[in-house]
């Protein structure tokens, strides 16, 4: 019975939702955006030079740690170990039956697309260290004598992640849109192709195009500047303030898509299950997957152009272009992204992500209980005390925002003239007031 069971994973996101959240949106709206308001008029009056130094900040490790991470045998076993799980979920992809308790899909759309984040958070750019991509490249390299850093030909500086941001929305269109994301077929042939432009853009522009272009190693890099541990200019692994580590990524053209796609698509997958958008969808005679497509592009590209036209909005230095701007600015959407998602996915990837847990001893789907983890139970708790799961979510989605603020309240002290450093973050604050109120309304009404 080939995908008769799929009825799963992408509804499956409504587990533990909002409609289960007893606290008021009102009330929630209202605290969110006094929070906003009272962070930025502190900051106005207490923060006046600048405090973040990527480049220069943090606490050195001790020399054991540093000399751990750095080693090739550290290196190594985390591809092996990367490469070997790939490897048992690819089994699964390619021999494993099409239902829904094939782990390849828990995998996909929960361990991976939801789990990097938490990862990334604590270990910083987890994908780029147990990326099996990197890890076939480097053998391929090492096979032909070549050098994995560098291919036939440099990529362009102009080239950016914006391959990496249409790798990003390839995935969300496949996983919120396309209405047989739930088989294996389509599924695996999105692999299929990822791992084919990846290893080929490698082959012809080395290891920086895995960098720039891989969806999943471009999303981790950008959450992982979040983490407490970081690396300064010069190569020291240290430990140090989340804020100080978001200051350190690098603004690159194609920044601004990227992450308009991973806030444009959660708060679309939180619209798209709404009652309103359902009975839009069956009201109209058109096609509902152009029409999903469309919104889905919509959502993206209010989160583009509300943003940079917010940062452009103001005085610039001399020498400055402020068409930069937004790229420059682009960090402080990261925390807000990593709260949305919280918000968005945590209780359906604590319950759904144990499942995955469970059915991965069982790829062949026969029985087996190759892992040891086939006799396991799925623990609901987080879904059955809803106050807990109320409260962590809004909190999350606050917090994201409120530290969204101060990153970028510290990069406009140093990127814009004196009499702009106030006025000239009003536009992005209200922009920012915009994504809570709406992120806020969309979460308790999916």
């Amino acid at each position: 019975m080939p995908g008769t069971l799929m009825f799963g994973f992408v509804p499956m996101h409504g587990i533990g939702g909002s409609k289960d959240l007893p606290i008021p949106a009102e009330l929630a709206v209202a605290g969110a955006v006094a929070a906003l308001a009272v962070s930025f008029t502190v900051l106005a009056v207490a923060w006046r030079r600048p405090r973040y130094d990527a480049a220069t900040q943090g606490r050195p490790v001790p020399g054991w740690w540093q000399d751990t991470v750095d080693g090739e045998v550290f290196h190594w076993v985390l591809r092996a170990l990367g490469l070997a799980f790939f490897a048992y979920v690819g089994w699964a992809a390619v021999a494993g039956p099409d239902l829904v308790v094939n782990p390849f899909f828990g995998v996909v759309y929960v361990w991976l697309w939801v789990g990097l984040v938490p990862m990334s958070l604590l270990f910083g750019p987890f994908i780029r260290a147990v990326s099996p991509v990197r890890t076939l490249h480097l053998l391929l390299s090492r096979a032909m004598r070549a050098d994995p850093e560098h291919g036939v030909v440099r990529l362009p500086d102009w080239v950016g992640v914006w391959p990496g941001a249409l790798g990003l929305f390839a995935f969300v269109w496949m996983e919120l849109v396309y209405p047989e994301s739930t088989y294996l077929v389509p599924l695996r042939l999105w692999f299929a192709l990822y791992l084919g432009i990846t290893l080929l853009g490698a082959a012809v522009f080395g290891s920086r195009w895995l960098a720039a272009a891989d969806p999943f190693e471009v999303f981790s890099t950008l959450v992982g500047h979040l983490s407490v541990l970081g690396r300064r200019a010069d190569g020291r692994l240290v430990l140090r303030s989340p804020l100080a580590n978001l200051d350190g990524v690098p603004p690159s053209p194609g920044l601004v898509a990227v992450v308009a796609v991973l806030f444009g698509s959660t708060a679309f997958d939180s619209f798209k299950d709404s009652s309103h958008w359902l009975r839009f969808v069956q009201s109209v005679d058109v096609d509902r997957q152009l029409v999903n497509t469309l919104a889905l592009i919509t959502f993206c590209l209010v989160v583009a152009v509300t943003f940079a036209a917010a940062t452009m909005s103001t005085g610039v230095r001399a020498g400055t272009n402020r068409r930069e701007l937004p790229d420059r600015f682009a960090h402080a959407v990261v925390p807000i992204i990593v709260g949305y998602i919280t918000a968005h996915y945590l209780s359906y990837f604590v319950v759904v992500g144990q499942t995955t847990l469970i059915q991965l001893s069982d790829p062949m789907v026969n029985g087996s209980n190759l892992l040891g983890t086939a006799g396991l139970a799925t623990g609901y708790w987080i879904i059955e005390h809803p106050t807990f799961l109320a409260t962590v979510k809004v909190l999350a989605v606050v917090t994201g925002h409120v530290v969204g603020v101060i990153a970028s309240h510290d990069r406009a002290i140093k990127l814009l003239p004196p009499r702009h450093q106030l006025t000239g973050q009003l536009p992005l604050l209200a922009v920012m007031v915009f994504y809570t109120v709406t992120g806020l309304l969309l979460l308790f009404s999916s």
